[in-house]
C-alpha cells in the first residue's frame, strides 16, 4: 500500500494537477477572448495597483476593519504555500528523485509554520460555525475544502513528531497531499491559480472604466 501511495499515486496526482490547472487556465483565457470586453479593459497600471493593495496586509479597507482575520488569513496563505516548498524533507525527496534542490527553512521554522496552518484552519472552522453571517453562506463543500487543506499539515506534523505509528501517518500524509493537489484545479482551491488574473481584471475595470478603487 505504501509503495502505491508513494509511487504511482504521486505521479497521478501531479499529472491531474498540472493537466487540470492548464485546462482551467486555457479555458479562462478562451472565455475571456470570446467575451470581447475583458482584454480591452485590461490595464497594466491598474492591474498592478490592485495586486499590490491586495497582497499587502491592511492595504484595503476591509482588511483594516478585520485585523485579526487579516493577520490569520495572510499567515495561513503564506505558510500554506511556502511550507511544502521549503520543507527540508520534501527538498531531500526532490534531490533523490530528480537531482535538484533549493534553499530550505530550518525544521523548527517549518514546524512552527505547520502549527500556524493548523491553528488557522481551526479558526476558520470555528468562525464558520459561530458567526451567523458566515454560517449562512457555508456549505458542506466548504468544510470539505477546509479538511483537505488541513489534512496534509496535520498528518505531516504528526509524522514529524512521530506521536502515532509513523509509517501509517506518513502514508496518510502523502495521500492527503495527493488529494489536495488533485482538488486544486477543480474546486475553489483554484483561486490560487486565478488570483492574479482576477485581481488584474477587477483592478482594471474599477480603475480604467469606473475610475474608482477596488479595495
Amino acid at each position: 500500500m505504501y509503495e502505491l501511495v508513494s509511487g504511482k499515486l504521486v505521479w497521478i496526482s501531479f499529472i491531474v494537477f498540472m493537466g487540470g490547472s492548464i485546462h482551467r487556465l486555457v479555458s479562462m483565457f478562451t472565455l475571456a477572448k470570446k467575451d470581447k470586453v475583458v482584454y480591452p479593459y485590461m490595464s497594466l497600471k491598474y492591474s498592478l495597483r490592485s495586486l499590490v493593495h491586495w497582497i499587502v496586509p491592511f492595504a484595503s479597507t476591509n482588511m483594516r476593519k478585520r485585523p485579526v482575520m487579516t493577520i490569520i488569513t495572510f499567515a495561513f496563505h503564506i505558510c500554506l504555500v511556502l511550507t511544502p516548498i521549503l520543507l527540508l524533507s520534501h527538498n531531500l525527496l526532490w534531490r533523490q528523485s530528480w537531482k535538484i534542490s533549493w534553499w530550505t527553512f530550518s525544521e523548527r521554522t517549518t514546524d512552527i509554520m505547520t502549527v500556524i496552518v493548523i491553528i488557522a484552519c481551526l479558526f476558520f472552522l470555528i468562525r464558520r460555525l459561530l458567526l451567523p453571517e458566515v454560517r449562512f453562506v457555508t456549505f458542506a463543500s466548504d468544510y470539505a475544502l477546509l479538511a483537505i487543506a488541513l489534512a496534509p499539515f496535520l498528518t505531516g506534523f504528526l509524522a514529524y513528531h512521530q506521536w502515532l505509528p509513523y509509517k501509517t501517518i506518513l502514508m496518510l500524509h502523502i495521500l492527503c497531499g495527493e488529494i489536495m493537489l488533485i482538488a486544486i484545479p477543480f474546486t475553489r482551491l483554484s483561486h490560487m491559480l486565478f488570483f492574479v488574473f482576477t485581481r488584474a481584471y477587477m483592478g482594471s475595470e474599477f480603475g480604467a472604466v469606473r475610475n474608482s478603487k477596488d479595495w
